[in-house]
This record gives C-alpha cells, sequence and structure tokens, in this order.
C-alpha cells in the first residue's frame, strides 16, 4: 500500500502565507501615503489644480519670468503645498507664484509638501502665507479679511490672532473697502499708500475724498501735506458746489504756482490754508542760485 501525502495543508499554508503578505503590502502602502502627509514628495505639475481660496489674483509678469529662470537653472528650492483631494490629484494650499513659474520653465515634476485640510482651512492658510511671504496691496488683504470673517464666521479679533494682527491693524484694512472704487483702485496699483489712505478714511464726503485724491496723484503729496490737507478740508461744510469751488481754487493757484516757477526759473510751491491764509516757498540749489532769486526780489 503506497501512502500519498496530501497536499491541502501545503495549500493551506502556502495560501495563508499568501495573504499575509498580501495584507503586509497593504499595510506597507497604507503607512506610506500615511507617512506621505506632512513630508516632502515630488508630483507632477499636471496633477495640481489652483487654490480657489487663493486671495492673489494679479501676478507680476516680469517677476514670475525672473522666477522662472532661476527655477529653471537651480530647480525650485522651496516646495509648494498641497492637499490631497485623489490617487493622483492635489489642490494648491499655497505657492501658486511658484507653481507657474515652475510650469513656465518646463518642469514636469516639483517638490511638494502634502497635507489635510478642510475648506477653512485651505482659505486661512492661503491667506496667511500670502500675507507672509508674497506681499498682497493693502485690497487684497481687506479683500481676503472681509472673506475670511464672511465665510469662515470669525470676529475681527478671532482674525487678529489667526494673522497676527491687532485689531486695529485689521479694521484699518477692511475700512479701505468703504471708499469709493476710484480709491481703491489707486491703493492697489500703488498710486498712493496706506497711509494716504488712513487719511482719506476719516473724511466723510466722498466728493472731499476725491477731490484729496486727485490732489495725491497730480501733486505727488506726502502722507503728512495729505493729513494737513485733510484737517484743512474737513472744516468746511459740505454744500453743494464746495468742491466745485475747492477745484477751481486749485487751479488758480496751480496757475499762480506755474506762473511764478516761470518768472524766477525754479519750481515754487504755494501754500494756502482754508482761510486764505498762506506762504509761497521758492527752493533755491546754491547761494548763488538764492543770490540770483535775491536780485529779481529787488532784494
Amino acid at each position: 500500500m503506497t501512502y500519498q501525502r496530501k497536499s491541502g495543508l501545503g495549500k493551506g499554508l502556502s495560501a495563508l502565507l499568501d495573504d499575509t503578505e498580501t495584507v503586509q503590502n497593504t499595510r506597507q502602502q497604507t503607512e506610506n501615503e500615511f507617512t506621505s502627509l506632512g513630508t516632502i514628495s515630488h508630483i507632477k505639475t499636471t496633477e495640481v489644480e489652483v487654490n480657489p481660496f487663493q486671495p492673489r489674483t494679479e501676478f507680476d509678469s516680469t517677476a514670475l519670468q525672473e522666477l522662472s529662470d532661476s527655477i529653471r537653472l537651480q530647480g525650485l528650492i522651496q516646495p509648494i503645498t498641497v492637499r490631497k483631494v485623489g490617487p493622483n490629484s492635489y489642490q494648491l494650499i499655497s505657492g501658486e507664484r511658484r507653481l507657474r513659474a515652475s510650469k513656465l520653465a518646463g518642469l514636469k515634476e516639483i517638490p511638494a509638501y502634502i497635507r489635510t485640510a478642510n475648506d477653512q482651512q485651505m482659505l486661512e492658510m492661503a491667506l496667511i502665507e500670502n500675507i507672509q511671504r508674497e506681499n498682497l496691496n493693502a485690497i487684497e488683504v481687506a479683500l481676503s479679511f472681509h472673506r475670511m470673517i464672511e465665510e469662515c464666521d470669525l470676529k475681527q479679533e478671532e482674525l487678529g490672532e489667526r494673522v497676527s494682527k491687532n485689531r486695529s491693524t485689521v479694521t484699518n484694512y477692511l475700512r479701505l473697502l468703504k471708499l469709493p472704487p476710484a480709491i481703491q483702485v489707486s491703493i492697489r496699483d500703488g498710486k498712493i499708500s496706506m497711509g494716504h489712505a488712513r487719511a482719506l478714511i476719516s473724511v466723510e464726503d466722498i466728493d472731499k475724498q476725491l477731490y484729496i485724491h486727485d490732489e495725491i496723484i497730480s501733486k505727488g503729496l506726502s502722507v503728512r501735506k495729505v493729513e494737513e490737507l485733510v484737517r484743512d478740508i474737513q472744516k468746511i461744510p459740505s454744500k453743494k458746489g464746495d468742491m466745485q469751488k475747492l477745484n477751481n481754487m486749485s487751479f488758480q493757484y496751480q496757475k499762480i504756482e506755474d506762473n511764478l516757477a516761470s518768472k524766477f526759473g525754479s519750481r515754487v510751491k504755494l501754500k494756502v490754508q482754508s482761510k486764505g491764509t498762506g506762504a509761497i516757498e521758492i527752493p533755491f540749489l546754491s547761494e548763488d542760485d538764492l543770490n540770483r532769486i535775491l536780485e529779481m526780489l529787488d532784494w
């Protein structure tokens, strides 16, 4: 009688070993995927979609090209930050400028931090990262603050804590959105500074705000000069025709300045206060220039 060895046990053991290996591989894959969160990985630029909560709306083309040239030579040094939304799909949290420049440089893959974040965290992180690193203009900051308050249901104090700003700073930014659109555009385009804007905010009459704004642009007034102008104009009652009168007076004063400048061969500044008092400034470049002006004045 021939004894035949049953192979069932072997098959069962083999199958068990195979199952164990499959489980270990699956576990290892899960651990690797979990470990990749928060670490630097290389992902394809085509797999990254733009962050819909990005507060920055404009990118300087020249600066973007310069960054692209640098990346083409040295690679992307600072990784972007993304969140995983699918097997091979990511959504940008921060670093859109770097992503754009990398694509412009022809990079197919870039280094990235992979994080998990909900929509509110996405908005907050995008805002904070851009404020700290991308130097948003004041209007973009104000719009982003307003969006966080509205969409994330935050109070101004809570918003201040998120972005490391005190409440008064947050309030000043938000008040910019109450200025006329023309003034907001000038702030956005860098034609007037945040200091100019703060002075304009204190003026309640829109016509007066626009008049002062035009004076800033046309005469290149400093913040200090604007503050003085605001104090003087605030003393004038807001009546129909007042701003037209101011504009007419401004034109006349400008004409006087031009005539004096032509006469003395030097730029002349006419300072006029609300009560009609003021002063005439005639700058000189040297002692000889001063003597020339004095001779013209029969000094």
